[in-house]
């Protein structure tokens, strides 16, 4: 079998050789039809040599075909005549002639093949006459003898200064076939002729392989090809002969889609300079504060001919959303103090066991003129009491759900009527924040389309960095106005004083305990409870201790000695219960 085999190999490439040489093929393609098996057992081999194409076939040599034709169906091919006619615009005419035994078989055409790392070689078959073809499948329709006919685009690939025909004529039946014929005809004179029989990348000679006298035709023959073997005619044409060319597609892999070179490499650099520093560009432009004069900024004692004034007649609540463009917790928690401070509510601290949770409770005092609180302040002395008197702090949990959202709207409303920014910053944020996520997404889709058709998908990162990149610089877009920096700087100067805790030898004694009281629920925004709560504790009216203060009451044995702690305690009790709510997070 081995020595048939060599036999008839030897013998095919011989035949094509010189054919070859006879027909005055171009050196190129006469080595080529020479060319030993062994340089031919791969179709990878025949790509590097000739510029074409390549297919992975199911079966991989003899041993394999015999095995196919053992598991055929029943029934045979007994004679398949193919006539093949090459037109000058590229497009190959096929006609077969089947005679076979039983049903109407079916072939498997090939219609795809490898031609390299990123594309396929696509077959296109038209015009059927005969048969059904769905997919790559034809089945035959009619009793035999049947008669095919279809065209195919394609076949053709420029070589230089050649073209070579290459087409699967006779095949791909799940019976074996007897006698395989195959003329083909073309628009110029043949250089080269060559055929192949048995698996798809079989190196194998066909039977027999001749032109006619007018070296315009050339007949291939072949018998006992094997179920689901192969007949593989290649003809050689002077280069212009046809307007053939062959039909790629690009075939998608990971690897190939997101390609990384000079080109894509400096498409995606150029991009993201283009892209990010646009949006360097627009918060220069639109979320930069504006600027202030030098003597702004400087540290700014809150006290005017003894008593407290806080520059720019900023409230605890307000210099926590202008600092930070943000309505937090913490600034609703330095405003509960404050208006215990002012005299809109008393704190009373409740009794407890060593284990118990500490409670206070919040007092509303008669007489109080709520009419002169501001909006924001209204909308939480609301919220607080909600008709009641005195409410725990613990219940607040429960109560605050429902209007802590009016809080915030009306602290984000007041800094834009205190004129410190042109628009809400929440609103700000927000838009932002959605353009970049909606640019984040277009980024996705982009690239899943670019690794999809084109080898850039990289290019559709650059938008998704942009994206990102603005989703998160939104919540930095809100700018305040010059007023607005103006009050952040003296802001920022107040803290600067109460950072460093110093009490004032020029304060009255019995201004101290309101003074430094006014300035606690300031320390809270900054963070200085601790100090100021201890500066509040060490002083009363006339420089003596006292058991209370006039707006924060301790239960039984309490002195003001533990009231630092007793505050500290207080401000994180607070907070915690209104982040309970979680209504105040804003995005």
């Amino acid at each position: 079998m081995a020595g048939s085999l060599m036999h008839r190999a030897a013998r095919g490439l011989a035949v094509a050789a010189t054919l070859a040489l006879t027909l005055g093929a171009p050196p190129a393609l006469a080595a080529d039809a020479a060319t030993v098996p062994a340089e031919r057992t791969t179709e990878a081999a025949r790509t590097a040599q000739a510029g074409r194409t390549a297919v992975t076939a199911p079966i991989t040599g003899p041993g394999r075909a015999a095995e196919a034709r053992n598991a055929a169906p029943d029934g045979r091919v007994t004679k398949n005549a193919v006539e093949l006619q090459l037109r000058p615009d590229g497009v190959l005419h096929v006609k077969e002639t089947l005679e076979f035994t039983g049903t109407g078989p079916t072939r498997k055409l090939v219609t795809r093949t490898r031609y390299d790392d990123g594309h396929d070689r696509v077959y296109q078959v038209a015009n059927l006459r005969g048969g059904t073809l769905r997919g790559d499948s034809l089945t035959v329709t009619g009793r035999s003898p049947a008669t095919l006919e279809y065209d195919v685009k394609g076949a053709v690939t420029p070589l230089g200064d050649a073209q070579e025909l290459r087409w699967y004529a006779v095949g791909g039946w799940p019976v074996p076939v007897e006698l395989a014929t195959v003329k083909v005809t073309g628009p110029a004179q043949l250089q080269s002729l060559s055929c192949f029989a048995g698996v798809l990348t079989s190196a194998i000679g066909c039977t027999a392989a001749s032109p006619d006298h007018t070296g315009t035709t050339a007949d291939f023959e072949q018998q006992e090809l094997g179920a689901n073997e192969v007949l593989t005619v290649v003809v050689g044409y002077p280069a212009g002969a046809t307007k053939g060319a062959p039909i790629l597609q690009r075939r998608f892999e990971l690897s190939n889609a997101f390609t990384l070179n000079t080109v894509t490499g400096g498409a995606l650099a150029g991009l993201l300079v283009l892209l990010l520093g646009g949006l360097g560009l627009l918060y220069w432009t639109r979320g930069r504060d504006a600027r202030v004069v030098g003597h702004e900024s400087g540290a700014l004692d809150a006290v005017q001919n003894g008593h407290f004034a806080p520059p720019d007649g900023v409230r605890p609540g307000q210099i926590g959303t202008l600092v930070d463009e943000q309505a937090d917790v913490v600034d609703v928690t330095a405003t509960i103090v404050d208006l215990a401070v002012r005299g809109y509510l008393r704190i009373d601290e409740q009794p407890r066991q060593t284990y118990d949770a500490p409670d206070w409770t919040l007092v509303r005092l008669p007489g109080a003129q709520v009419g002169a609180l501001m909006p924001y302040e209204r909308a939480l002395y609301d919220a607080i009491f909600d008709g009641r008197d005195a409410v725990p702090l613990s219940q607040l949990k429960g109560t605050f759900a429902a209007n802590l959202g009016k809080v915030r709207d009306a602290l984000y409303r007041d800094v834009v009527t205190q004129g410190w920014f042109a628009r809400r910053p929440d609103t700000v944020r927000t838009r932002w924040t959605t353009v970049g996520v909606v640019l984040t997404f277009a980024g996705v889709l982009a690239t899943v389309a670019l690794a999809w058709f084109t080898t850039y998908g990289v290019l559709g990162l650059a938008l998704i960095i942009a994206g990102a990149a603005l989703a998160v610089g939104g919540q930095y877009m809100p700018a305040k106005t010059a007023k607005g920096s103006a009050a952040l700087a003296h802001t920022l100067g107040f803290r600067e004083y109460l950072a460093r805790g110093e009490v004032g030898a020029d304060v009255p004694q019995a201004q101290r305990v309101e003074l430094f009281s006014r300035y606690l629920p300031y320390a809270v925004i900054f963070d200085s409870v601790d100090r100021w709560a201890r500066v509040v504790s060490s002083v009363t009216g006339n420089g003596q201790q006292a058991d209370n203060l006039y707006w924060y009451h301790g239960p039984a044995e309490w002195d003001l000695s533990k009231f630092a702690d007793s505050m500290r305690t207080f401000t994180t009790t607070t907070s915690g219960a209104i982040s309970a709510t979680r209504q105040l997070r804003s995005l």
